[in-house]
């Protein structure tokens, strides 16, 4: 994937120039966690405003980050899913998540509690594998259905 307007050369910083916006990130943990409508995006609890959407949407898929499939019973909505680069972001989302739960304090949302609680006694490397195993089975189905 070429990046034509990459600032510095950095690698941290040619990732943000892609995924350092609000949204974008939070779409592709919505596509983990099962969300793969235009609707169901809006549906998140962070509220995306459906111009901004659109726009992450078109970008993620100019990026290859995201792909879509037209629901085989009503041809007006789109499914999207992750493509294997979406895919690979996993590992990030989920020090992401670790890093927040150790470092800050909120009330967690009860899907992330759900997670946690499922996963505490994995290791790292079983939580990304069965993860990105899952998601992917998942994905094949939908594309042949």
């Amino acid at each position: 994937m070429k990046i034509a307007d990459n600032r510095s050369g950095c690698p941290i910083s040619t990732t943000l120039d892609l995924f350092g916006d609000r949204w974008s990130l939070l779409i592709v943990r919505n596509l983990f966690i099962g969300r793969m409508t235009f609707s169901d995006f809006l549906e998140a609890p962070e509220k995306i405003a459906s111009n901004i959407l659109r726009d992450r949407l078109k970008k993620l898929l100019f990026y290859e980050i995201i792909e879509y499939k037209v629901h085989a019973r009503d041809k007006k909505i789109k499914q999207y899913y992750l493509t294997d680069k979406g895919i690979d972001l996993f590992p990030i989302l989920h020090n992401m998540s670790i890093w927040s739960t150790k470092h800050l304090e909120f009330e967690l949302h009860p899907l992330a509690v759900e997670t946690i609680e499922e996963n505490k006694d994995k290791s790292y490397e079983q939580i990304i594998e069965q993860t990105t195993s899952t998601y992917r089975e998942a994905r094949e189905k939908l594309v042949h259905e």
